[in-house]
């Protein structure tokens, strides 16, 4: 059978010229290392085993062998889906050429995968302060590679012609480098041992950790020209500032695609996924300051933060390795030493060991560094535009619709980015803001009345601030009104009731009723209510109390708070007249159990 299924691969292969070959045969030896093991428990010979054997049950091997990739590959690998789909694709096309293969074989291969296609881990957004820390970090790479750069331009100016003014100083060395005249071959020609170097190299040599051959050769071309490693402190900051690029589009940029302004900078982006290309102007932002003058010994830096001066920096650095090699302007141009040979200058990778994100972030963990207890994973670029937009959100603190904005769909916004922790957060945030403006519609508070107001309750003014008819308040003071443990206003008109009927949750819900009207001279009964309260607190569930008592618990507290003076006294009343607390028996089977 893996004979048969290779052949159908090279036919396939060769008749849809196929540009990608890796899916087939890694399914062909994987199904085939399957069955062996299968076979073999079902007392087949695994050698003797052919794609028209009707022995086989196929379509039941081909779900066994697409369950057992689920559990070899990580949780959001779409390598099973890939490896059955590149399985059926051959099958399918051997039962258009193969008359021998069985019926149900040939209606299993017309149909999609078993294995279900994986949407890939969703990712979050960096933290606030891993944000601004990365943020820090880059903009101190970028300053100490604009000084860097500055000293080998320094250097370039006193350098010479070293076959004429020798291979052992510095700046002929730099001069040599910047003409292409350095390479391991001709360093190791004109270099003696390194006992014999003169002070200066050698200081040069260990300030850097680089020692002769290919070290020294990057050592120099460094001093003139970024490294994939230098360039990603702008990869950083350009994510972060600009919301509406993604890292493909920004790494794809070229310096064509750049036009600049007084007002700012125009950008031409391509997606290639979407298939599309689109133009945004950023705008010259004045918050960032004036562009930074160097001169102190910190070297701060030459222009603005913004997108249009970090552009600007970017092909300021960038500019001598543009005159020098012969390359395609790409924005994120690097030398390396692809070939350990020579230095050579091409499209910023950021894929090769030692100069992914991951390592730039590496390189400032530690302690007394940007990242003492390092950044939290995974360390994908990808995350950083995610980080960008969720600062946006923070700031337009809107409805979904505004925190989309012109950047994508609210489709696309809810699949990618709003399942981010920051997204959570404040959507749990404005949840329980519309919550509490609810409750504090429907729930109101007993009014607490002084005892100097108590005996005035019948006269108009104190009536209608109280908010109620001279003659309630008069019935009120006359205690007509006394439901228990408060008075009530209109026990007939309670929001808890039927309008019209006797309020029949009292006194349970009249702590948290705009009709209760506490007296002082009720603060026996509002205590013994609250230790009721709380020997149910003993009684039923935690989440059954905060349910039923909690709202009352709170109200009780804040009459206790603003009545302090009285409590001591109402205890002692409790004590020496025996009082007990009279609940109603509905009150008792309804709320204490």
């Amino acid at each position: 059978m893996a004979g048969q299924l290779a052949d159908l691969w090279i036919d396939y292969h060769r008749k849809n010229a196929l540009k990608t070959v890796h899916a087939y045969p890694t399914a062909i030896r994987s199904f085939a290392k399957f069955l062996d093991k299968r076979l073999s428990a079902q007392g087949i010979d695994p050698a003797q085993a052919r794609l028209e054997d009707e022995r086989l049950d196929l379509p039941a091997l081909l779900h066994a062998w697409g369950q057992s990739l689920l559990q070899e590959y990580p949780e959001y690998s779409r390598r099973p889906w890939g490896l059955e789909r590149a399985l059926l694709a051959l099958l399918s096309h051997g039962a258009e050429r193969d008359l021998n293969i069985p019926d149900r074989v040939r209606r299993r291969a017309a149909a999609p995968p078993g294995v279900r296609k994986a949407t890939g881990q969703v990712l979050d957004e960096f933290s606030n302060a891993e944000r601004v820390a990365m943020r820090k970090a880059a903009q101190d790479d970028v300053r100490s590679l604009e000084k860097r750069l500055a000293q080998g331009r320094e250097l370039l100016e006193a350098g010479q012609d070293p076959h004429q003014h020798g291979w052992l100083e510095l700046p002929n060395l730099i001069w040599a480098t910047r003409n292409g005249l350095v390479d391991s071959q001709t360093l190791g020609e004109n270099l003696p041992l390194t006992r014999n170097w003169p002070s200066q190299l050698r200081e040069f040599a260990q300030s850097t950790g680089i020692w002769p051959g290919i070290g020294l050769m990057g050592c120099l071309h460094r001093m003139l020209f970024p490294r994939e490693i230098d360039l990603h402190p702008f990869r950083v900051l350009l994510l972060l500032a600009m919301t509406d690029c993604t890292s493909e589009e920004l790494h794809a940029l070229q310096v064509p695609d750049l036009e600049f302004s007084a007002e700012g900078v125009r950008i031409v982006q391509s997606k290639e996924r979407a298939e599309r290309i689109r133009a945004d102007f950023h705008l010259t932002d004045a918050s960032y300051g004036m562009p930074e003058e160097p001169g102190d010994k910190e070297y701060p830096g030459r222009g603005a933060w913004d997108v249009p001066g970090l552009l600007r920096r970017l092909l300021e650095v960038n500019a001598l390795t543009r005159t020098v090699f012969d390359s395609e302007p790409w924005l994120f141009t690097a030398v390396e030493s692809r070939r350990s040979v020579r230095m050579e200058a091409a499209l910023a990778a950021f894929a090769d060991p030692g100069r992914r994100f991951t390592h730039w972030l590496g390189g400032h963990s530690g302690p007394e560094r940007p990242f003492p207890k390092g950044v939290s994973q995974p360390h994908d670029v990808r995350r950083l535009r995610k980080t960008a937009k969720t600062t946006r959100v923070v700031a337009l603190g809107g409805t979904l619709t505004d925190l989309a904005g012109d950047d994508h769909s609210v489709r696309v916004f809810q699949q990618y980015y709003a399942h981010g922790t920051t997204a959570h957060v404040l959507a749990g945030a404005a949840m329980n803001r519309a919550q509490s403006k609810v409750f504090a519609t429907v729930t109101g508070r007993a009014t607490l009345v002084r005892p100097e107001d108590e005996t005035r309750l019948g006269e108009p003014e104190v009536a209608t601030a109280l908010g109620v008819t001279p003659e309630q308040g008069a019935e009120l003071r006359d205690g007509e009104l006394d439901m228990g443990v408060s008075n009530c206003k209109d026990p007939h008109n309670s929001p808890h009731s039927v309008p019209g009927k006797l309020c029949h949750v009292a006194p349970a819900m009249c702590m948290v009723c705009d009709n209760a009207v506490v007296f002082v001279s009720q603060l026996p009964q509002q205590l013994m209510l609250f230790d009721h309260i709380q020997h149910m607190r003993d009684v039923l569930p935690p989440k059954t109390w905060h349910s039923v008592w909690g709202r009352q618990d709170a109200a009780l507290r804040q009459v206790f708070e603003e009545c302090t003076d009285h409590i001591e006294d109402a205890r002692k009343t409790i004590e020496k007249q025996s009082l007990t607390l009279n609940l109603p028996l509905g009150m008792r089977t309804e709320y204490d159990r």
